[in-house]
């Protein structure tokens, strides 16, 4: 099956690390095609509320996020033309907004990422995604 543009779901997880090498052989195979697909890299974070010095929670939830996304851009090959995108939102629904926007038509992503209480209490990011997506969703076990 042939795409044009992948959106990667990336949160730093083992699983999401491996949606991200999923993706890059996606590309990679139809790189000899007259339109290889673009691919795109989305790291949402939320961050939490606290009463205090929300300066400081916030400065270092975005350090931890700008990391990932760094971490992310280690595991593309450089001769990829890769976009980063890095945001604040609620996951789920960020990531089907952001699909939308740059219409993109497949999403790939970990089955499970590093929330696991936040998973537990409000359900998976995935299986929102998979519920709610207009296109096609890979997730890499």
């Amino acid at each position: 099956m042939l795409f044009s543009k992948i959106l990667v779901a990336y949160d730093g997880s083992n699983l999401s690390k491996k949606a991200l090498k999923r993706a890059v052989e996606l590309v990679q195979e139809q790189s000899h095609s007259l339109h290889p697909p673009r691919l795109e890299i989305i790291h949402v974070y939320a961050l939490p509320t606290y009463i205090g010095s929300e300066y400081a929670v916030n400065t270092d939830y975005i350090e931890a996020a700008e990391t990932t996304i760094e971490e992310a851009k280690s595991l593309i090959p450089s001769t990829l033309n890769v976009k980063f995108t890095l945001t604040r939102g609620q996951p789920a629904y960020t990531i089907l907004s952001h699909a939308e926007e740059i219409e993109c038509d497949l999403i790939v992503m970990g089955s499970r990422g590093l929330g696991k209480i936040r998973e537990f209490f409000l359900g998976s990011v995935s299986h929102n995604v998979v519920q709610q997506a207009k296109v096609p969703v890979l997730i890499v076990k």
